[in-house]
């Protein structure tokens, strides 16, 4: 069906959380196999810092994220993408660019644990949350038999990984 490397777009509306983690761990759990990116529709402009710390956290590289728009990777000479996996509820419901080569499309919503109010402890809990829950999805989509899986079993495969219970 596809061939690896794999390239892998996550998509959130603010590109400062949660797309930024899940770009970080495919990139460290997947190393040759994929190629992750993030993006979002509205991006906020920084990555917040919590999500750097949770990535460093995890023993991952920290430097080189920032937070851009998705229409980066809709443009002339941008990668073309494989997978696009919204994870977040609002950029899953807007009307995305038409992206070159007609990518999979995933939802794996996620709560924002950018939005988290509380104490120092309380927010840090709130993004090894989302990394676990993350990681936990991204692990079994690296271990999908893609050589094996037609478009319409991947697509299957791609949705019951967002769906899983339990998993944010």
């Amino acid at each position: 069906m596809l061939h690896s490397p794999y390239n892998v777009l996550f998509l959130c509306t603010g590109n400062s959380a949660r797309s930024i983690l899940a770009e970080g761990l495919l990139n460290g759990l997947g190393r040759v196999r994929f190629r992750a990116y993030s993006a979002g529709s509205a991006p906020r402009g920084e990555v917040h810092p919590l999500a750097l710390a949770t990535l460093q956290s995890y023993a991952l590289p920290t430097d080189g994220y920032r937070s851009k728009s998705w229409d980066e990777f809709a443009a002339p000479g941008a990668p073309k993408m494989d997978f696009i996996i919204t994870v977040c509820d609002h950029a899953a419901g807007e009307t995305c660019p038409v992206w070159p080569g007609h990518p999979m499309t995933a939802h794996w919503g996620i709560p924002d644990p950018a939005a988290v109010e509380g104490d120092e402890d309380e927010r840090r809990k709130a993004f090894h949350d989302t990394a676990r829950a993350l990681k936990r999805r991204i692990g079994l989509f690296a271990r999908l038999p893609f050589e094996r899986l037609d478009a319409l079993s991947m697509q299957a495969e791609l949705g019951g990984i967002g769906r899983m219970a339990g998993a944010a």
